[in-house]
């Protein structure tokens, strides 16, 4: 088990632009903030939705589109270092008209409707991500 202790530097709350794309977005800001290590969190609406559901026997991520409009009932995830830079990596639960789920790993083509997000910047050592044999992601080192 990798453990390390934060405390916390800086808390963000922010609203998205309508017709963003929401990963884009996140990752823009936090590049520009310089944040490295934090918790993100945000919930809202969008028009069109972009995520992956890694398979873990075939180690790759299979796309998941939905061409409709969906309340963003819960996103959370976390900031850290890759290849050099700082990642957004995110899950998101999705629900439409009819309160039907959908969740999975963000990733570009999410439009958002509206949306508001918190991000806490953690002060401490970098969480670093590297490729991981075992599982084929890149993990924290």
């Amino acid at each position: 088990m990798l453990v390390r202790e934060y405390g916390i530097k800086k808390i963000y709350m922010g609203r998205m632009d309508h017709g963003s794309d929401l990963l884009k977005s996140l990752e823009e800001f936090v590049i520009e903030k310089g944040i490295k290590t934090g918790i993100i969190q945000l919930v809202g609406a969008a028009t069109k939705v972009g995520m992956a559901y890694y398979d873990e026997e075939d180690k790759v991520y299979y796309p998941i589109s939905l061409n409709k409009p969906v309340e963003i009932a819960k996103s959370i995830g976390n900031i850290s270092i890759k290849d050099g830079k700082p990642m957004v990596h995110l899950h998101i639960t999705v629900s439409d008209e009819e309160g039907n789920a959908f969740a999975g790993h963000l990733t570009e083509g999410t439009t958002v409707f509206a949306g508001e997000f918190s991000i806490i910047e953690l002060e401490g050592p970098e969480l670093v991500r590297e490729y991981d044999d075992i599982t084929g992601l890149t993990l924290w080192k």
